[in-house]
């Protein structure tokens, strides 16, 4: 395990170019980024944060793919699992070897701080997604108390999720220490008596009680006035009349995929175990409803008061701009008018939503998927969260 102290924005350019995860992120490959942009998309891809595919997080896309949304569209589509390293998300897409990245709030910042001409086109997140695992009897809802302990992360870059998750609760960041644990085993650390503290997020929640791991949390999706994760593209891709049309039509898929599957999780559930048969064996159907039903309740957030799915809150994206200002986390303002765009929102939201619940409804899943009472995993769902 490796402690560190420093913080990400005092990476520069030069040496991030240096150090991607992959070690195939060079400057030669980054020159070449603008002519590849006047090309069209030969085939889109989009790639993870977390270096790996076999989650449930990713529902409204496998959902979307195996009922034909993306095919139907025409949208040629490929999913990568990307390196582990935490910032490689939009690395990868700055210098043209993705196409869309999914960070963090504070990843994107990150590489907004780092000179990454990116913009957030389709905010999946509306609610926060993270949380903070603990060690049954050592939880906390008064995050002050982190102050003098140590939080373990899966990777360093997770750094700039957690320091503005807790200074907006008053948390003296320069007193929290760090200690990067590996993925996957960051959690195994935490229950095996290493650090007080472990960051985790929805969905991850249910997985972890799958492979044993049984915390109690402070819950974001409770108690931040934060958000999750975003998907970023190019700039110059929304100023590109011809990419941004595909954008268009990429991102009604994918909301296709997630309108679907909040009318019917099951069936999401299901279609992703059916690309994932390892993650279906390790949760099964049971803990699957759980972490689609803790998911889905963050991407959707409340959407009385979004334009639908993707919608940026563009005050709440400031408020968190200016926190990070606040904490030195970005070295000068940024107005989220500048690198968030709902550009997409309407032509995403674009279909027939009335249709989409009816052949949600109407769709069958498999017995044992059937027998899953959704009633009840929704009553049950914050039973983990730390008491009082």
């Amino acid at each position: 395990m490796t402690e560190f102290t420093s913080r990400l924005p005092g990476l520069n350019r030069r040496t991030f170019l240096q150090v991607s995860a992959a070690g195939v992120v060079t400057a030669t490959v980054f020159g070449s980024v603008g002519r590849a942009l006047a090309e069209p998309y030969s085939k889109f891809t989009w790639i993870s944060p977390r270096g790996t595919l076999e989650v449930l997080d990713d529902f409204g896309y496998w959902m979307g793919k195996k009922l034909g949304y993306f095919d139907d569209l025409g949208v040629q589509t490929e999913m990568q699992p990307g390196p582990s390293d935490g910032t490689a998300t939009v690395k990868f897409v700055d210098v043209g070897q993705a196409d869309m990245g999914f960070p963090s709030p504070g990843i994107f910042s990150f590489a907004l701080e780092n000179g990454m001409k990116l913009k957030s086109a389709f905010h999946w997140g509306a609610l926060d997604t993270f949380s903070l695992a603990f060690r049954k009897g050592e939880g906390t809802n008064d995050l002050k108390q982190l102050e003098g302990k140590t939080i373990l992360l899966g990777s360093a870059a997770w750094q700039s999720i957690v320091d503005p998750m807790l200074a907006v609760h008053g948390v003296d960041i320069s007193k929290v220490k760090y200690v990067e644990a590996g993925w996957p085993t960051w959690g195994t650390a935490l229950a095996s008596g290493q650090g007080d503290a472990a960051l985790a997020w929805e969905g991850l929640r249910a997985e972890w009680i799958g492979s044993g791991l049984d915390f109690e949390y402070w819950l974001g999706v409770q108690r931040s006035p934060l958000f999750a994760n975003t998907y970023v593209v190019r700039a110059a891709d929304l100023d590109d009349p011809d990419r941004k049309a595909f954008l268009d039509k990429y991102l009604r898929a994918w909301s296709m995929g997630l309108e679907f599957s909040y009318h019917n999780p099951m069936a999401a559930v299901e279609a992703v175990f059916e690309q994932f048969p390892t993650l279906a064996t390790n949760i099964g159907p049971e803990l699957g409803a759980t972490s689609i039903l803790q998911q889905i309740n963050v991407v959707r957030g409340d959407m009385s008061k979004r334009a639908g799915w993707g919608d940026h809150n563009m005050a709440a994206w400031q408020t968190f701009f200016d926190q990070l200002l606040a904490l030195k986390q970005i070295s000068k303002p940024i107005k989220a008018e500048d690198v968030c765009s709902n550009a997409c929102i309407a032509a995403a939201n674009d279909f027939d939503h009335d249709k989409i619940k009816a052949d949600a409804e109407a769709y069958p899943v498999s017995e044992a998927f059937a027998k899953v009472n959704i009633a009840d995993v929704k009553a049950h769902l914050f039973d983990q969260a730390v008491k009082g």
